[in-house]
């Protein structure tokens, strides 16, 4: 028989007071902890604060987003909160800052740590989530150390937003917000789940060698020997000036890595030098392929009908959700059919700067884990 063994929590409040107490108000006292993600129209100081006050004695981890999602469809200047039932959820955190500092001895630390915290009597199956600075370009070290730690754990995630400002992101933790900062969570659980990914990349086209870059800062100089706006911006037949996140929403760029291609989203232009940033890791000497798109929920509507066929009716599906597939939907006047999914699956979770599966930092994907609401007593 389906169950229900997580609560979801909605608050439109902007005053921080107000909308941690409405928070609270919508969570019993069987949650074992909460995680929420929070638009950056807050006072972030004081919304830390009142959330401590408002949660107290009840963990609570969380970040800053590009957007929400709940399952009624792609939110904004919200908060949204997932409560885990401690009858079929144990969870633990640990708060790692900074990002830069994390190697593969503390993350090795880290994981048994958590696995230790996590211990339950009843049931021993465990994923991890992962929520990082999304502006700090440090995602690839940070999750390759973590997956060296991690063994068979699955573990996925998503890179905070900040309401596409690209200013400053951030992770919460015991009352305050952090830059430079992530949260990995442990969650054990009587529940069947499922870690999944998927993009909508289609044909591959027109091919753009990056010829000078700067790794570190994720900037691509040059494409073919040219500026890299200006490049761009001819193989789209527009002015640089035109380049947006819409634009770069409708036309990304991939790199091809073992037979199979992935995103390399453009994140903004640089309009002293034409140079692009990126969200993903770049650097000289790959070759970028222009890609067209699929559809944008075919793929997805797909990988959660089979993973229902194999764990059974859905409790929820926590979701990251890349910020330039929500301006595509948005884009196609698609929100509609976004909305009728998401309740669908009661699809609930947040727009993200970067996606992370199993150690692969990732772009316009739909990345998150199923929990099968089957009751598996």
């Amino acid at each position: 028989m389906t169950q229900q063994y997580t609560i979801t929590a909605v608050t439109r409040h902007k005053d921080p007071v107000s909308a941690s107490q409405e928070l609270r108000r919508q969570f019993d006292h069987s949650i074992d902890a909460v995680i929420f993600f929070c638009s950056t129209c807050y006072r972030l100081a004081e919304l830390g604060v009142a959330l401590d006050k408002a949660f107290a004695g009840i963990p609570l981890f969380g970040c800053t987003s590009a957007g929400e999602i709940t399952n009624q469809g792609y939110e904004s200047q919200c908060i949204i909160a997932v409560g885990f039932k401690s009858s079929h959820f144990k969870i633990s955190a640990q708060m790692i800052n900074p990002i830069t500092e994390f190697n593969l001895v503390q993350a090795h630390t880290t994981v048994n740590e958590l696995i230790e915290q996590s211990q339950h009597p009843s049931f021993d199956k465990r994923f991890m989530m992962t929520l990082l600075d999304g502006l700090s370009a440090d995602e690839e070290q940070f999750l390759n150390s973590l997956d060296s730690a991690a063994g068979e754990i699955e573990h996925f995630g998503g890179s905070a937003g900040d309401d596409i400002n690209l200013a400053k992101t951030h992770i919460y933790h015991r009352g305050k917000f952090y830059q430079d900062s992530a949260i990995v969570i442990m969650v054990n659980t009587r529940c069947n789940f499922e870690v999944f990914s998927t993009n909508h990349i289609g044909v591959a086209q027109e091919k753009l060698v990056v010829t000078a870059a700067d790794s570190p800062t994720r900037t691509i100089y040059e494409l073919n020997a040219e500026p890299a706006a200006i490049e761009y911006a001819r193989l789209l037949n527009l002015s640089v000036d035109q380049l947006t996140p819409e634009v770069f929403s409708l036309n990304p760029l991939a790199v091809k890595v073992g037979g199979n291609y992935y995103f390399r989203s453009i994140q903004k232009v640089n309009e002293q030098d034409n140079s692009l940033t990126f969200y993903c890791a770049v650097d000289s000497g790959i070759v970028l392929t222009a890609v067209t798109l699929e559809d944008v929920f075919a793929r997805l509507g797909k990988k959660l009908m089979h993973i229902t066929a194999r764990h059974g009716e859905h409790d929820i599906v926590l979701a990251c959700d890349c910020i330039l597939r929500r301006l595509e939907i948005q884009q196609k006047n698609l929100e509609i059919t976004a909305q009728s999914l998401f309740e669908q699956y009661n699809i609930v979770g947040f727009n993200t700067y970067g996606e992370h599966i199993n150690g692969i930092h990732l772009n316009q994907t739909f990345t998150g884990v199923y929990i099968s609401g089957e009751d598996n007593e």
